[in-house]
């Protein structure tokens, strides 16, 4: 027991006592609930609408609503909430984190702050760690907010416009992560409002808290566009970085534990050889030294079903936190284009950044976040810093019944393996279900080798390959004799039932007996209907659930009897959350269980962070292959080494959102920019501004010169407004003149006379299609320079880490430096815009044009060392068809200028930031 806890008590229990009082007064609602009939229920969903209307908050309501929600279940679901379960609801309307050991049914208490907070109308957003999840939930959740009244939607890769933007419209929203975040940066890029889809950010409730907001918070979001770099390149570095040997006396040598990759001397000398250059390292090199590097990180760091598949000719990456597939996303920073080459499949272009945030900046923009997990309190500090989260921690429905053994560890793979796969026989030769726990498509495939080759073929295999199975190997992994060896996959969130899943069965029957996916989801809905045919679908299957659930029963009964499901852990995870997480797919609501990890002092965790104490103790034990060493100390050894590496990537997680909360203060100015011009708000006061800033930057610098009016340059001056629009006249001035003449009073005759040159505009085009042409014009300035800010931002982020070698803060330097870059910027937007909105012409067209194309969204992997990008990442954007625009052919005399190349006028400048300014 800690100091604190000594002098003030358990801080923990004193907050599950302040929430236990509101949870008993959910409980005497119960009676009240349980007789009224299902439509006098679902009225209750319409009177807390109007209470909430006439005044009352939700916290008046809480106790009748949640009393409601737990009556609701029920009678749509079969189940009721747990007096426990109703204390984590609490904590989660109060926008806390409810710790709650797995299998305690977070995905049900979920619902009653879910539905509570939908009664406001403002939207809740429950985030799930992936897809399948997301419409597992929402089917199965779904049941009881449309048996209330209240409509559900599900945000996942692959859905229309359509239904994406239906399902935010709903009450409660289904999704992941990766799906909020890309849609908040997509509608930040559209031109029109109606093709926006997020409401405003009210209500969210993540599951696996520990996995999004902590684990995946080092992994930037970022929508991308297509880059006009050659891939030629790639295929190049390939060849040559496929001649070259590992060591220090040979090309190249790798830092396992850092994850760098250099070339050595010899491997330098090879490369100028190859490449017919001088010096490598010389900067007008750069770009062969980026491809080697690179090619070098891909043929000897990214391992094929390890980090990612080829499939249908196509590199598709595999996240390491979950084990699914992330199809649509890529590596940046040349890494994928790299592993194309590797893997001999077509190579495609570069991306370039349209727009990005870090997931914990984009969490923080909600008005209340609320989350849940089994494994939060270890990480309280971050949550509370970060967040402005705490983590209330809710006891246990049931005590816990399984049995967890310490990690058996062997001194080599093999003898591990050969001890696994002996464990696994055992169980299953007396029935027990079995579920292996690996962390690579590699590692499970290995697996599933070894016991056919014990001749046991009866095995489900669950990784990314054979994701479709998904829910057919989890509904079967808790029956007699049930093998199942998984990734992560089946780490987070699945549920295993043992004696198998009843409804599964279920609906496997309809499908056999001919009823389509509409008829099915009906059917395990409460959806009112008159359609015959659905109504039979919903009775076929309400008799086909009873059948099953009291046929497997008894094998319910024998699987407890057997010990519940055994969990074998093959290797340890980076995280030990992860590794808990797989912990808990037993024993779940008081279920017998067993749990142990099987590791060798080879594994990679081991090997890298388990340091020689460890290493030199294994081998003065001198330990047979097969015999496995069951210690304490070592088991303790092995929890430092997951430590070191869960705080490194800690330090990585800060790092990334120092830099990010730069940008994100410039990303909310600028978003705030675009959302008041798609929102029709009238821009005319603001050309009025402008013009006036434009004009005084060119008369400041020339009256400072001089107090006399007759001395000042007036030809500078007409030059200087000239360039702001053709038609303003130069001003010409008598000696008379100058007798009464100031700076105010000149800039007040400028002013006018340009105030009269746009009234001229304005009678020419018309007021109401000035107005929009306005819009359009500020949208496309602040877009492109926005893209470019951004592409500035990341150049300078990649080198500001060299600053630190000169005593200079290289945090500090980034955000002055990127303040005055935005300063520039902003100043750049004011200019074009005005300048533009002079030069418009009768044949001007209103219609707004997308900058953003056909982009790609995905998530950008920092790397370890400082300041460098590796990057996982995700989805195909969807550009509505009017936003689409031909692309024209323009035919060039000259070779084109990279906009990051010396400009050609000499200036010394980049093209962008010079000449280039003006494309």
């Amino acid at each position: 027991m800690g100091l604190m806890e000594k002098i003030f008590g358990d801080l923990n229990e004193k907050e599950v006592k302040k929430v236990s009082k509101i949870a008993d007064q959910v409980m005497e609602y119960d009676e009240a609930m349980a007789v009224l009939t299902d439509d006098q229920l679902r009225e209750k969903t319409a009177e807390f609408k109007n209470r909430l209307q006439e005044g009352e908050t939700l916290d008046d309501i809480l106790p009748e609503a949640f009393a409601v929600c737990r009556e609701a279940a029920w009678r749509s679901l079969g189940m009721k909430h747990f007096y426990v379960q109703v204390i984590g609801g609490i904590v989660l309307h109060q926008g806390r984190i409810s710790e709650m050991k797995t299998g305690e049914g977070k995905t049900l208490v979920a619902t009653l702050p879910a539905y509570l907070n939908a009664l406001e109308g403002k939207g809740v957003h429950v985030v799930t760690v992936n897809d399948y999840l997301a419409k597992r939930d929402m089917e199965w959740m779904g049941k009881l907010y449309t048996f209330l009244g209240l409509t559900v939607g599900c945000v996942i890769h692959g859905i229309s416009e359509e239904e994406r933007r239906a399902a935010y419209q709903a009450d409660i929203t289904y999704g992941t992560n990766n799906e909020y975040g890309f849609d908040y940066l997509r509608d930040n890029m559209v031109v029109y409002k109606e093709a926006m889809m997020q409401r405003e950010l009210n209500f969210a409730i993540i599951d696996e808290v520990d996995s999004i907001l902590i684990d995946e918070a080092r992994t930037p979001l970022i929508i991308s566009g297509r880059g006009d770099k050659s891939t030629d390149m790639y295929k190049k570095a390939d060849g040559f970085v496929r001649t070259l040997r590992e060591g220090e006396e040979n090309d190249f040598t790798i830092e396992e534990k850092d994850k760098q990759i250099a070339l050595t001397d010899l491997g330098v000398e090879k490369c100028e050889k190859y490449f017919g250059v001088e010096n490598f390292s010389d900067p007008e090199n750069m770009e062969i030294n980026h491809h080697v590097l690179q090619a070098l990180k891909a043929r000897n760091m990214m391992k094929r079903d390890v980090d990612y598949i080829v499939r249908d000719g196509e590199v598709v990456i595999v996240d390491e936190f979950t084990g699914r597939l992330m199809f649509g996303r890529r590596y940046s920073d040349g890494l994928h284009q790299a592993i194309e080459a590797k893997e001999n499949v077509l190579v495609r272009s570069e991306s370039k950044t349209l727009a990005t945030i870090t997931l914990q900046n984009y969490f923080r923009m909600y008005q209340k976040l609320a989350g849940m997990t089994g494994t939060a309190k270890t990480e309280e500090g971050e949550f509370r810093d970060i967040y402005n989260m705490d983590v209330v921690v809710i006891p246990t429905n049931k005590p816990i019944a399984r049995q967890d053994l310490q990690d058996a560890v062997y001194a080599t793979e093999r003898g591990k393996y050969k001890s696994i796969v002996d464990m696994v026989e055992e169980a299953h030769k007396k029935g027990q279900p079995v579920l292996v726990g690996t962390i690579s498509i590699e590692k499970s495939e290995l697996i599933a080798n070894a016991l056919r080759k014990r001749g046991i073929k009866n095995y489900n295999v669950l990784n990314a390959k054979q994701h479709e199975k998904e829910a057919q190997i989890i509904a079967e992994a808790g029956r007699l004799g049930a093998i199942t060896i998984a990734t992560n996959m089946a780490g987070r969130g699945t549920d295993i039932i043992l004696g198998g899943n009843p409804e599964f069965e279920a609906k496997r029957e309809m499908a056999k007996n001919g009823y389509d996916d509409e008829a099915i989801a009906f059917a395990t809905s409460f959806v009112q209907s008159d359609d015959p045919e659905l109504l039979k679908a919903r009775a076929e299957f309400q008799a086909l659930h009873a059948k099953y659930k009291e046929e497997r029963r008894e094998e319910q009964e024998k699987v407890r009897e057997l010990g519940g499901l055994c969990i074998v852990g093959t290797e340890r995870h980076e995280s030990r959350r992860i590794d808990n997480q797989l912990r808990g797919r037993s024993g779940r609501q008081g279920d017998p269980g067993q749990t142990q990890f099987c590791l060798s002092m080879q594994d990679e965790l081991m090997r890298l962070f388990g340091g020689e104490r460890m290493q030199n103790m294994v081998q003065r034990l001198g330990i047979e292959e097969d015999e496995a060493i069951e210690a304490g100390m070592i088991t303790k050894q092995i929890e430092n080494a997951q430590k070191k590496v869960e705080g490194k990537n800690f330090s990585i997680r800060k790092y990334v959102l120092q830099y990010d909360n730069v940008m994100n203060k410039q990303r909310e100015i600028i978003y705030g920019e675009r959302k008041r011009v798609l929102f029709g708000e009238d821009l005319r006061e603001d050309v009025t501004s402008m013009t006036k800033q434009l004009i005084d930057e060119v008369v400041d610098p020339v009256v400072v010169a001089s107090k006399f009016p007759e001395e000042w340059d007036f030809a500078e001056i007409n030059k200087g407004l000239k360039k702001i629009t053709p038609a303003f006249k130069p001003v010409e001035f008598t000696e008379e003149d100058f007798a009464d003449m100031d700076e105010e009073s000149l800039k007040a005759r400028l002013y006018d006379d340009f105030e009269k040159i746009y009234q001229a505009k304005e009678e020419e085009i018309g007021i109401q299609q000035l107005r929009e042409v306005e819009r359009m014009i500020l949208i496309r300035v602040v877009d492109n320079k926005w893209m470019d800010h951004i592409d500035a931002m990341d150049q300078l982020k990649s080198g500001i880490g060299l600053r630190g070698l000169g005593g200079q803060d290289p945090a500090g330097a980034y955000a002055q430096e990127g303040f005055d870059m935005f300063e520039l910027m902003v100043n750049s937007i004011k200019e074009d815009f005005v300048k533009a909105c002079y030069n418009v012409t009768v044949q001007t067209s209103a219609e707004r044009k997308n900058v953003m194309g056909s982009g790609e969204g995905h998530k950008d992997e920092y790397a370890d060392e400082p300041m460098m990008a590796g990057g996982d990442v995700p989805a195909q954007t969807q550009v509505p068809e009017r936003e689409k625009r031909k692309p024209e052919t323009v035919r060039r005399d000259a070779p084109k200028v990279g906009r990051n190349d010396p400009c050609p006028c000499g200036s010394g400048k980049k093209y962008k930031h010079c000449c280039g300014r003006a494309d």
